[in-house]
């Protein structure tokens, strides 16, 4: 008997949050192992510790074998799936919008979201804070920009693709990023949100 795989992760976490929502559309059977970073927890846990570098998302295979960021988890769990195509163009489209969503779109949506909604705001980050909005709308705009000649982001089906932007886009509000000019942003959230066992973020 296979055995079932254990997530440790913080569904308030947007790197987590992809690996709970493509597990939940491919009725993969898991075992969500809890982490509250804010308390510590990913320091107190030995596994994540020692096994994951002290971060979440943390997938673990077996009992030797784990594997620890987001989209390497993603690329791992959809191989074979709908979510990642074999066609060696698109996989390289859907690896393009994956380092996209790492390096121009979560530096700035998801550390904005982190400064709002769980430092609060404090005095010392405004600037910070203040700094990330340009950036972030630069990537909304490339965003916007291809969901305006496609539904999805690698062209008529969902990929990984989507399920890595979705994450922090979604949420995007919690970081001050107003959604409201980008209708083909919120046309394309309305699809995944439509999609059969979606989950929300808790």
């Amino acid at each position: 008997m296979k055995n079932m795989y254990k997530v440790y992760g913080n569904m308030l976490s947007g790197n987590c949050y992809k690996i709970k929502l493509l597990m939940e559309f491919l009725e993969i059977q898991h075992e969500w192992m809890p982490i509250d970073i804010m308390a510590g927890e990913n320091r107190a846990c030995d596994v994540v510790r020692l096994k994951g570098n002290g971060k979440i998302p943390l997938l673990q295979i077996n009992e030797s074998e784990f594997l620890t960021e987001s989209n390497a988890i993603l690329n791992y769990l959809a191989t074979g799936t709908m979510f990642l195509p074999n066609d060696n163009f698109i996989r390289a489209k859907i690896l393009q919008w994956q380092f996209f969503e790492q390096y121009s779109h979560e530096p700035y949506i998801a550390v904005a979201r982190y400064i709002n909604k769980f430092l609060g705001m404090p005095a010392d980050k405004i600037r910070q804070y203040q700094s990330k909005q340009e950036g972030g709308h630069a990537a909304l705009k490339i965003m916007e920009t291809q969901l305006a000649v496609s539904p999805f982001f690698v062209g008529e089906a969902p990929t990984i693709a989507d399920i890595s932007l979705y994450a922090y886009t979604h949420v995007a509000a919690d970081g001050g990023f107003d959604l409201v000019d980008y209708p083909h942003i919120n046309a394309w959230l309305a699809r995944i949100v439509a999609m059969p066992n979606y989950v929300a973020m808790e």
